[in-house]
Formats: structure tokens, sequence, C-alpha cells
């Protein structure tokens, strides 16, 4: 098949978000087509090409990590598979995201949607696209854990998030004025809105963690790349 033809088409899944089923015709086979994809997948191409953005952004001016943003969105596994967790809102995947001042994704990774978010904030640091360690990072109450704070503390790295209703007044550890930066939240909440406009990502048909991952890196590099080439 005509490569481009095949890029375009995982393209066309991507944004469109509907099944492999559902490609149109003059994109060409679509059993062709995804075979291409999952071996791309399978091999780490789509990894790669994230990891080059991330490169690229460096060069081009770099990363804002004084100042880091993190958050979580759920997307719906229709199909089950690896990875898939049950909450209340049903079968799932949490997608974890870090991005830096202007919103930029600095690292990102899917996790079963049963355990809290702050038990896989250590899963992003597997997937860093910059070569350095972000100063601080704010995020919301789900994130207000000492074992967290402790955890990034033993890295450099400072967390802000405001505490829960049910800590105790002796137990406070967040300052106010830290806390002043919390307001800057919407950052990482515009880049999941970006990531949302990628209808594949909102549904996972994939039965494999990596497929659905190759969907995750490709979005990321687009976001990346549109930073770099405007």
């Amino acid at each position: 098949m005509d490569r481009r033809k095949v890029i375009a088409a995982i393209f066309w899944i991507l944004d469109n978000g509907a099944k492999w089923k559902d490609l149109p015709r003059h994109f060409g086979s679509r059993s062709a087509v995804h075979a291409y994809f999952q071996g791309w997948a399978q091999e780490g191409v789509f990894e790669n090409i994230m990891r080059d953005a991330g490169l690229l952004v460096e060069e081009r001016g770099g990363y804002r990590l004084y100042e880091c943003f993190i958050d979580a969105t759920f997307s719906k596994a229709r199909g089950g598979g690896d990875g898939v967790g049950v909450t209340k809102a049903g079968k799932g995947v949490k997608i974890m995201v870090l991005v830096d001042a202007r919103g930029l994704p600095v690292a990102v990774t899917t996790g079963s949607a049963s355990p809290h978010e702050s038990t896989l904030v250590q899963g992003l640091f597997d997937f860093m696209l910059s070569t350095d360690t972000p100063t601080r990072i704010v995020g919301d109450k789900a994130y207000d854990s000492d074992v967290l704070d402790e955890d990034l503390d033993d890295e450099c790295i400072e967390l802000i998030a405001p505490h829960r209703r049910n800590r105790k007044p002796q137990n406070i550890t967040q300052d106010g004025r830290r806390l002043r930066r919390y307001k800057r939240r919407w950052t990482v909440e515009r880049t999941i809105s970006w990531f949302q406009n990628f209808r594949r990502l909102c549904i996972r048909y994939e039965k494999s963690t990596t497929l659905f991952q190759g969907f995750l890196h490709l979005g990321c590099s687009i976001i990346l790349l549109k930073q770099v080439y405007g």
C-alpha cells in the first residue's frame, strides 16, 4: 500500500473516532491499514515520533518547567482488554498528562481507571519528553497525598495541591502563597480538551494498551508539532 494513504487513514481514525470497519474505502484495505498501525505501535514508532517532537520543542525554546500542571481524563473502554479498570462511570482507562507552563505535554501515559490518580504519577516519569526535571507540579485535591509529596520531594520537585476537607489542621503542609499557582490549573484542562478533540482518545476500542497508547502518542506529537511549526 501507499504509505501516505496509510498515514492519512490513521489520522482519520484518530480524528473521527470511528472503528476500523468504518474506514472509508478510498484509503484502501482496512485490514492492511490496521496491520500497519498495529506493527508500528508495537515497534514503538509513534512513541519515537512523540519523543522526537519533544526534542524539537527543546531545540526551539524548550519547555517551561518552572511550573507544571498535572491532571487525568477518563476514557471508556468498550472492548475491554488489558489495563482496563472498573469505576462508578464504568470500565475504562485514565490518561495521565503533565504539561508545562504553556500547556505543552511533557509526559503522557495511560493506566487502569481503578487506582487513585496519586498512585499513577510516578509512571509519568517513564515518558518524560524533556531531559530536565520540573521545578514544581500543581494538581487538584486528588493529588493531596503525603506519600506522593515525599516521593516528589526526594526528586527535588515541589508538589502544590489544595488540601482535602478531611485533613486535620495539624497536618496542613500547603502555604497559601504557593496555592496561588493553582489558579492557573486551567492550563492542563485546556490541554486535555486538545486531546479530546481526537475523538479516538475519548473511547478505547482497542483491547491492547499498546495500540491505544499509539493513538495517544500520535495525538501528543501533533500538539507538539503545532507549537513548533505553527
